[in-house]
């Protein structure tokens, strides 16, 4: 069952931001925040990110440097699709 929460201090410009952001996706503030949180809510934290990385770098053995990676990353962004 969904609760209600109060967020207190929030600047007039992030209020009014956000409001924008609503308007343009045509919702309300309320449906927009709460579709925000929802989405910021079912993603992993930083910590829990980064311990799938290491989990499945154990797992695969992988033993590429940074530099290696990084440099496919920029090849692959250069082929067409």
């Amino acid at each position: 069952m969904p609760v209600p929460i109060t967020i207190r201090g929030v600047p007039d410009e992030t209020r009014d931001e956000l409001a924008a952001r609503a308007a343009r996706a045509g919702q309300s503030l309320q449906a927009y925040v709460r579709g925000q949180l929802t989405a910021l809510a079912q993603r992993p934290s930083p910590d829990d990110l980064w311990d799938r990385v290491q989990r499945r770098v154990q797992g695969t053995g992988s033993q590429l440097p940074a530099e290696v990676v990084l440099e496919l990353r920029r090849g692959s962004r250069d082929r067409p699709q």
